[in-house]
């Protein structure tokens, strides 16, 4: 319908060469972005709609222009209009890694071994030009667990211990991502286009930042939307280890940003559902969860581990596979 385009789409299309061009909405995901395919005869592009002032396009044209220059995929600009929100984009096609391989299950190792090749050449460029991932941005995003979930479990906890269990098991980390890799921050299945020949099209990387070069293995490895099995995560950390130096606490440090990671991304869901009304992440959690617990049951997670112990009750904690997963997302709803 019309009335749901974005506001002045038509004009910004016949400025840029598309005027007349077909336009067909995609499905949304979590954030306020919006995207349109393009279809001018044999032309296809994508729009992305990021309406101020909940999204600021800038940072994607900003990260997107640096991967360019590095020989990565990222899509090409077309167009742009960022004060009010409009990119034009190249368009990747229609295989997005996560529906590929729900059509090609043989195919699993082959597309995730690329993408850790496609990592590798990220990681073996100097760090772009991006804030660090300091530590207090650690210590805030893993706060979405106590400040989201907790509260949603009926459960009251020790803040403040959860922040110094944090700092402790973290600290270790920080000199070893100085000066670091470009961090993603969001690099997984459904943020992945096969473009052929082993080649991958990045997508929604505009919360880009200069870090430690496990979080986004963590982030593809131990998927929140897709199940991805510990055998195959060991082998594609083999196989970005035979390709990359990455020293003796390489494993430590993962576990940790996977505990950190995971325990931000329970929050992000829980909130997702309570907040803003989207109830199918709470479906997500159980798998969230067993990956978090894996991550801490390393000892580099030992603080936090202890922390877990004495604020989060065994009922809930074991709430969380296959089967009593369920009982975890429909607690959460009632």
């Amino acid at each position: 319908m019309t009335s749901d385009l974005p506001h002045g789409v038509h004009d910004f299309l016949s400025a840029a060469g598309w005027q007349g061009a077909r336009i067909e909405p995609l499905p949304g995901d979590a954030s306020f972005r919006r995207y349109f395919r393009i279809n001018d005869g044999e032309r296809r592009a994508l729009l992305m709609d990021a309406p101020p002032p909940h999204e600021d396009p800038r940072p994607f044209l900003h990260v997107g222009k640096w991967l360019r220059e590095q020989g990565l995929r990222a899509p090409a600009i077309l167009a742009e209009d960022a004060p009010r929100g409009l990119i034009l984009i190249e368009d990747f096609g229609h295989d997005r890694m996560r529906d590929w391989l729900d059509d090609h299950p043989d195919g699993e190792h082959q597309a995730y071994a690329d993408a850790i090749r496609a990592l590798v050449d990220l990681h073996r460029c100097p760090p772009g030009p991006f804030e660090p991932y300091s530590l207090e941005t650690y210590l805030r995003e893993a706060s979405l667990f106590p400040d989201w979930f907790c509260p949603a479990a009926g459960i009251t906890v020790d803040n403040e211990g959860y922040n110094a269990a944090w700092r402790e098991a973290l600290g270790p980390l920080m000199l070893r991502q100085q000066p670091g890799v470009t961090v993603l921050r969001d690099y997984h299945a459904e943020n992945i286009m096969l473009l052929g020949e082993g080649k991958q099209g990045l997508i929604d990387f505009q919360d880009a930042l200069a870090g430690h070069p496990a979080y986004d293995l963590v982030s593809l490895l131990q998927d929140a939307r897709r199940d991805v099995s510990e055998e195959l995560e060991t082998r594609m950390l083999d196989l970005y280890r035979s390709s990359i130096e990455t020293g003796p606490d390489f494993e430590a440090d993962y576990a940790r940003l996977g505990a950190q990671r995971n325990a931000k991304i329970v929050g992000i869901f829980t909130r997702l559902w309570k907040r803003d009304g989207k109830p199918k992440y709470l479906g997500m959690i159980p798998r969230v969860w067993d990956a978090m617990e894996r991550d801490l049951a390393h000892p580099a997670l030992a603080p936090v581990a202890r922390w877990f112990d004495a604020n989060v009750p065994d009922a809930i904690r074991d709430a969380r596979g296959a089967g009593p997963g369920a009982g975890l997302a429909a607690g959460l709803q009632e």
